[in-house]
């Protein structure tokens, strides 16, 4: 069999990949099959290099996925790690063009951290700015607050 893309490997266009075009679809089930393989074989690739040449005092690690990455971070950082889930209701997910494709959206790339994380902030974005505005501003107090 052939090796799944990465967009590194294979030349693929990285910006296309990050929209929700059916671009990223095409590569979609080979890219989470790439990253299987790669967490198979050593569960702290993405994190590693997450953070790699990481130096300011607070960092955002957007779209972990996987209940081992929120693991990896709190062995290797402790009570300093911050969880942050954003939430949105599955009519404004599909107001936005969602639609659910099956073995995709319910893998565990999708929803590994559906269960078995008790999230330090959820923060719900379901279109109001204002009520994302006030909750973000909570969060970024609190951090100010933890330096």
């Amino acid at each position: 069999p052939t090796e799944p893309p990465s967009p590194q490997e294979h030349g693929l266009d990285f910006e296309r990949l990050l929209d929700a075009s059916a671009y990223k679809e095409r590569f979609r089930q080979d890219m989470i099959r790439w990253g299987e393989e790669k967490r198979r074989a050593d569960p702290g690739f993405f994190c590693r290099a997450a953070v790699q040449g990481a130096l300011q005092p607070v960092w955002v690690v957007s779209d972990t996925r996987r209940l081992s990455d929120v693991e990896w971070f709190r062995a290797a950082y402790g009570d300093v790690v911050q969880t942050v889930r954003v939430v949105a209701s599955e009519e404004t997910r599909k107001r936005r063009n969602w639609v659910f494709v099956a073995g995709v959206d319910d893998a565990e790339s999708e929803c590994g951290l559906d269960q078995g994380v008790a999230f330090d902030w959820v923060i719900t974005n379901d279109g109001d700015e204002v009520a994302l505005s006030e909750q973000l501003e909570v969060l970024v107090q609190s951090l100010h607050g933890s330096l």
